[in-house]
């Protein structure tokens, strides 16, 4: 059986922890969870992650009057392109499309 060697020091609660998810845990979602702590990690020790700033739905749309919403509805295939362009991902679009249809519902 192979054995996990450890670069730091864990503490008996630690090791207690890591047991019980490697014990209970399937081995596939150990390792997606390692995987996305790992880049997550690495995004913010490059400063590419800055933790707690504001999410991109609250900036694209806390200061939006309700003509400024409806606007953006009514022209959505333009703002995606907008909002392509910013390097925003789709679920992302998809999330300010929904913030602003709720604004224009109000």
């Amino acid at each position: 059986m192979p054995t996990l060697r450890l670069r730091h020091e864990l503490s008996s609660e630690q090791l207690k922890e890591m047991q019980r998810y490697l014990d209970e845990m399937p081995i596939e979602c150990i390792l997606a969870g390692l995987r996305f702590s790992y880049k997550r990690w690495l995004a913010e020790k490059h400063g590419m992650l800055i933790v707690g700033r504001r999410s991109k739905v609250k900036q694209e749309v806390e200061m939006l009057t309700l003509e400024q919403a409806r606007w953006r509805l009514e022209n959505w295939s333009k703002m995606i392109r907008v909002y392509r362009e910013k390097g925003y991902s789709y679920p992302t679009i998809h999330r300010i499309k929904r913030a602003l249809m709720h604004i224009a519902s109000t």
